[in-house]
């Protein structure tokens, strides 16, 4: 049997520390270990999307992320996100334009679209279905998530404008 190894991470704001196997995933240890359900198990290769996390401020996929990497890092889910008002306009974005029908990527695209706003605030509609062309929705056809990221994108834009 393999040895466990201790690992001190922040997960949601909270200090966590856990004993965990060498070859556990990131989003299995999310799920199993802490209970937290958000972030989905789809391809375990790291293409559909549905395992995106932040870690230290960027995206990674949690099915390709080892949970003993994590040892010092700050890991935020998708319930984490949830409760910042920073995405608040996004999730509302998302169910006014019918953004997510089974609700299986949602997490996993709006951690993605919470990146993009972020990183590219004067992004065009082509950056934004380019950017979330990294994670698979079967139901939707990304033409709602796209008119709800860009939606999202042009309100701050204006709200931008009308502060200065």
């Amino acid at each position: 049997m393999a040895e466990l190894h201790t690992i001190h991470l922040t997960v949601n704001g909270q200090p966590q520390q856990r004993r965990v196997m060498p070859r556990q995933h990131l989003v299995d240890f999310l799920r199993e270990d802490l209970g937290l359900k958000g972030s989905h198990l789809g391809c375990e290769h790291g293409v559909c999307g549905a395992c995106t996390v932040e870690v230290n401020g960027k995206i990674v996929r949690g099915c390709l992320t080892l949970a003993v990497q994590m040892d010092g890092c700050s890991v935020r889910s998708i319930e984490g996100l949830s409760q910042d008002e920073d995405v608040r306009d996004l999730q509302d974005a998302f169910v006014r334009r019918s953004a997510l029908q089974c609700g299986f990527c949602t997490p996993g695209m709006v951690m993605a679209a919470k990146e993009l706003l972020e990183q590219k605030p004067d992004a065009t509609r082509a950056e934004v279905r380019e950017w979330m062309s990294g994670n698979y929705c079967r139901c939707t056809g990304y033409h709602a998530i796209v008119d709800a990221v860009c939606d999202t994108l042009a309100a701050r834009r204006l709200a931008l404008g009308a502060a200065s």
